[in-house]
């Protein structure tokens, strides 16, 4: 009578365990590996590259992603030192910055100077390492170096402005660093490109991403090995950061480097594009239905500096990897309401919770 019991407790919890799976309700699932990211800037041109930054902590706070490095395609100085006074802020102070030489877009940033020079009373506002961007290891350098020393496959990189790192990446010789020139290691170490570049409307001009340095862009576009996804225009445009997330939601702190570069950036309160958090959020969250995503085909850049993208049916010869982000209006909401909340969410050290 008791195996008798026995039995029929051990089938009623099989059966238990069975309904609660079917339903979604049984132990949580696996924890997947935090995506490790790589992400390529020209920090100091727009605000957006600075929340998306704030974005990218706020997602490795929560077990995401993890940042590997930090490189510069703006060549100024100050955009290094921001770089790590946000990452500073943040409790990262550690990432590895490395800064474009002889590079685009060299003017200052009003930005910039708001968060790198801030004083009080006779000490740096936001405390920082990198004190000039001559300070920090050269881009592709550094590029090289944060690839060579991850798993194979396992790399995404994350580009939000000019192409010009990745180009000069691709054609690095071999090395110290590692015996494969650039793009077999590319081939090798990362497992995607996501970009914010180009535009994929019926009426698309040239974007500013791509055309400040057209060459390199064409150059990434024809000859980057992995799949690649990119954000365009259109998709940052339909979704604006709202100006009272920074007025209100960075009020934890006296001082925010967030805060303190938006309001300079434009008069304040304004409304910003989110061009570049939609490519990060993206690159860390892909199937988390955000966004939808065209068919695979072939993007490139004609001699107007505008990008086209060819559907194509992936073959040996000519594989078809690159695909283009869309949204509907159910997503832009949804969107708009994630980068709000990854935006302001506070350091790790100020008691951050991870949460959907």
């Amino acid at each position: 009578m008791v195996l008798l019991r026995l039995t029929c407790c051990l089938g009623l919890c099989v059966a238990a365990m069975n309904i609660l799976a079917d339903n979604g309700l049984a132990a949580e699932p696996m924890r997947k590996a935090p995506v490790e990211i790589i992400f390529d800037t020209d920090m100091g041109n727009d605000i957006d590259d600075a929340l998306a930054l704030g974005v990218l902590h706020a997602l490795e706070t929560r077990g995401e992603c993890r940042l590997l490095a930090v490189t510069l395609s703006k060549d100024n100085d100050q955009a290094g030192p921001f770089c790590n006074a946000v990452n500073t802020f943040y409790g990262r102070g550690e990432i590895p910055i490395g800064v474009v030489r002889k590079g685009k877009t060299p003017e200052d940033s009003p930005y910039l100077k708001a968060v790198v020079d801030a004083v009080d009373s006779g000490k740096p506002r936001y405390p920082r390492s990198l004190l000039s961007g001559k300070d920090a290891p050269e881009a592709v350098a550094l590029l090289r170096k944060t690839l060579a020393g991850r798993p194979d496959g396992t790399v995404t990189i994350v580009v939000v402005g000019f192409s010009t790192n990745l180009a000069r990446l691709l054609d690095s010789p071999a090395d110290d660093i590692s015996p494969l020139g650039g793009r077999d290691l590319v081939a090798k170490k990362c497992r995607e490109l996501v970009m914010m570049a180009g535009m994929f409307t019926p009426n698309s001009t040239k974007e500013y991403n791509v055309f400040i340095d057209a060459p390199a862009a064409k150059k990434v576009f024809a000859d980057w090995p992995t799949p690649l996804v990119t954000s365009g225009f259109e998709i940052g445009l339909a979704i604006k950061y709202p100006a009272v997330s920074i007025e209100q939601d960075l009020s934890y702190v006296p001082h925010h480097p967030l805060f303190d570069a938006y309001v300079v950036y434009q008069k304040f309160p304004y409304d910003r594009e989110t061009w570049d958090l939609t490519a990060v959020l993206y690159a860390v969250r892909p199937s988390r239905g955000y966004f939808g995503v065209s068919e695979y085909g072939i993007i490139s850049v004609d001699d107007g500096d505008v990008t086209r993208f060819a559907p194509a049916v992936p073959s040996a010869a000519r594989p078809a990897k690159h695909r283009y982000l869309t949204v509907n209006a159910e997503q832009i909401a949804r969107t708009r309401e994630a980068l709000v909340q990854l935006a302001s969410q506070p350091p790790a050290s100020m008691g951050a919770k991870s949460k959907d």
